[in-house]
């Protein structure tokens, strides 16, 4: 595979995690592709979790009622997204497939 230049949107922690992941591992290109899926995906869980520390995780709306931080369901989404994408990846070959085996009917 030729150079792969990473994209300049990642933060620069989350660059050099996936510049140390492709050092360390052969990946094909689509899985290359899942890898900086799963770097901005992390992103948007720092993002998140930014937000809320700032903000605080509820707020009271106009009516006095107290509400979730829209930031919470982000990170909770990204973090299942991150977490299936990673498992995608299969980067340990000791593990065996953390799924639960499918339903036979």
């Amino acid at each position: 595979m030729g150079k792969l230049t990473l994209p300049r949107h990642l933060r620069r922690e989350t660059r050099n995690w996936v510049k140390k992941i492709l050092a360390d591992y052969e990946l094909e290109s689509h899985h290359t592709k899942i890898l900086i899926q799963a770097g901005e995906t992390w992103d948007r869980i720092i993002l998140a979790r930014e937000r809320i520390k700032k903000d605080g995780a509820y707020f009271i709306d106009r009516f006095g009622c107290p509400k979730s931080h829209p930031a919470l369901r982000d990170e909770r989404e990204n973090r299942i997204i991150f977490s299936r994408l990673i498992r995608e990846l299969n980067l340990s070959e000791e593990a065996p497939d953390p799924r639960p085996p499918g339903l036979k009917y």
